[in-house]
This record gives structure tokens, C-alpha cells and sequence, in this order.
């Protein structure tokens, strides 16, 4: 809930920088550099429930109106196909480019990610987790809409789910270890230079304003309904196979 503040605006933007997810070229703009792996993340917008559609309606209005405030050169908008919830990392850059020396290792993670999903059945309770969408989040190189479970309950149901993936020894022995924290939130945009200070007030007034239609007495909720298997040659550009896993919560 903190960082959705005015406080944390002022203080995040204090700590901006640039992204080196995308590098400008000079008649291209900014484009994504090579940032290849794989994540277990929900369905990308398109595959998505329409339980959640009008959310990802009002994501890209966000989005747009943070290109408008902050300007193309600083704030590069995410293709609004890509835009998920990351469940679960799993591998990444250069990690998963050394993994891949192994020609077994790419088959190896599917059919693994597989058998996890196939044993999560147990907690598998036939409907989806609702998340509150708390506002937008500026983290230090990026911009994003931040999630929360919207009770106990569905906050113990994604760590069961994540302890099963992060636990098992099969997975761990391909070089997959959890990183990160579980910050349950929708990247809108990376940074591609840092504000000027001189405009930091003013973004994190208009930032504020921007979070208001998110701040209604009614919450909104997302609702996560499943798991994918996703790979990643950059952070636009998401796809899989129809055969690779999924898990219905």
C-alpha cells in the first residue's frame, strides 16, 4: 500500500534509472535489447478471462497518460499484449543463457514445470485468486499497476503455489532458485532516461492525480484464474507452445 503514496512518488523518483531492458538506437527510438528466459506468469491479455478485460482497458489509459506526462524519451510503454502478472520467475539472461549450453535443458524445464503443476492439483480449489488493484507503483526502473491478494486466504494459496515451484529439487538442480519477493503487480513501462529533477514535483503531483481513478471506494479486483508457461526473447515479447503447462487455481 506504501507504494502507492504521494511520499513514495517523491521518494521513488529521487531514484529512477534508466533501463538497460531497451537502448536507444538513432532512427528506431527505443528498442528492447536481447533479455532472453522463461517465467511462470497469467495468460497474456489476449488468452486472458473477460472477468478482466475492462482492467486492462483502464491499464492502457494509464499508460498512455504516463507516455503524455513523462514524455517518449524517458517512459517506454510495454506492447499492451504482454501485459501479465509474474507468478513465479524462473530464469534469465545470462543464467539461462549458460543453462542452454545444455541442448536437454529447455525440455527438461517444460517437462518439469509440467509434473509441479500436475502435483498442485491438491491446492487447486476450482476458482481464481482475487487480487485488489492498489494503484500505480514506480519502481526504480519502471512503472507499474500494483496487486494485492485481497485476503489471507488468497495470499496462502500463491505461496503454496510458488513454495511447490521453488522447492522442488528436480528444478532447482536445472539452476532455478527464487530471487525476488512475490510484489504482485502489471509492468505498464520502463524508464529509458531518468526525469530531470527539476520535473519531479510536478510528476509526482500529476502521478498522484493519475492514481485517482484507481483509489474508488468500490476496489477493483483482478482476478487470477491461472498459471502459464511463458518464454522471453525480450521484455515485449512473451509466447508458448499450446502444449506447455498451465495450472488452473
Amino acid at each position: 500500500m506504501r507504494m502507492t503514496l504521494p511520499d513514495a512518488y517523491r521518494t521513488q523518483l529521487q531514484n529512477t534509472q534508466e533501463s538497460p531492458k531497451f537502448e536507444l538506437h538513432p532512427n528506431q527510438g527505443f528498442v528492447p535489447t536481447n533479455f532472453p528466459g522463461y517465467s511462470i506468469i497469467t495468460p497474456s491479455k489476449g488468452d486472458e478471462s473477460p472477468e478482466n478485460q475492462a482492467l486492462y482497458d483502464l491499464f492502457e489509459q494509464s499508460q498512455t497518460h504516463l507516455v503524455n506526462e513523462f514524455g517518449a524519451t524517458v517512459f517506454i510503454p510495454v506492447p499492451s499484449a504482454s501485459f501479465h502478472v509474474t507468478l513465479a520467475d524462473l530464469i534469465w539472461d545470462s543464467a539461462y543463457r549458460h543453462a542452454r549450453e545444455d541442448s536437454a535443458f529447455e525440455a527438461q524445464l517444460q517437462t518439469q514445470i509440467a509434473h509441479i503443476f500436475q502435483e498442485c492439483q491438491s491446492i487447486s480449489e476450482g476458482k481464481p485468486i482475487p487480487f485488489q488493484v492498489l494503484g500505480l507503483m514506480l519502481m526504480p526502473r519502471s512503472i507499474g499497476v500494483c496487486l494485492a491478494p485481497i485476503d489471507e486466504v488468497s495470499y496462502g494459496r500463491i505461496l503454496k503455489f510458488r513454495r511447490a515451484i521453488y522447492q522442488n529439487h528436480p528444478l532447482m538442480g536445472l539452476g532455478i532458485e527464487q530471487q525476488y519477493y512475490f510484489t504482485p503487480h502489471i509492468t505498464l513501462g520502463y524508464f529509458g532516461s531518468v526525469p530531470s529533477v527539476e520535473k519531479h514535483t510536478q510528476l509526482s503531483d500529476r502521478l498522484v492525480q493519475l492514481n485517482q481513478p484507481w483509489l474508488g471506494e468500490t476496489p477493483k479486483v483482478f482476478k487470477v484464474h491461472q498459471a502459464e508457461l511463458y518464454k522471453f526473447d525480450d521484455m515485449s515479447h512473451y509466447y508458448r507452445e499450446q502444449d506447455w503447462a498451465t495450472f488452473k487455481f
